[in-house]
């Protein structure tokens, strides 16, 4: 059997322009997606250095019992860490939403009375 050497012919996607677009159609929308791509960048690099920490602190460890330690100590931060990281993201997520409602208020009230029958 031979292999195929035929390429696809599908274009690759323009990540640009479709974050273009999504900034014209809704500018809150697209605040709110990159605050979040940046918190979880930020989180996710902080989380990685207490890994690297905790692995050299469990390195230096001279008994069990200073492994326990550090690894209570390392799940009891964790656990904080984790428990804020989803309240700053529920606090984008929220704010988010509120600027989203607020653009859709166009500032015009309908009377009952103007609704033909």
């Amino acid at each position: 059997m031979s292999k195929s050497t035929k390429k696809s012919e599908t274009a690759p996607y323009d990540l640009s322009a479709m974050v273009a677009s999504i900034t014209a159609a809704n500018p809150a929308m697209a605040k709110a997606w990159m605050d979040l791509m940046s918190e979880s960048a930020r989180f996710v690099s902080a989380r990685l250095r207490e890994d690297v920490e905790t692995q050299k602190a469990m390195l230096n460890c001279k008994n069990p019992a200073e492994v326990v330690q550090v690894q209570s100590e390392f799940f009891q931060k964790a656990f904080e860490q984790y428990t804020a990281e989803a309240m700053k993201m529920f606090e984008i997520m929220t704010s988010a939403t509120e600027e989203m409602v607020k653009d859709a208020n166009t500032g015009r009230k309908r009377g009952y009375d103007d609704v033909p029958v």
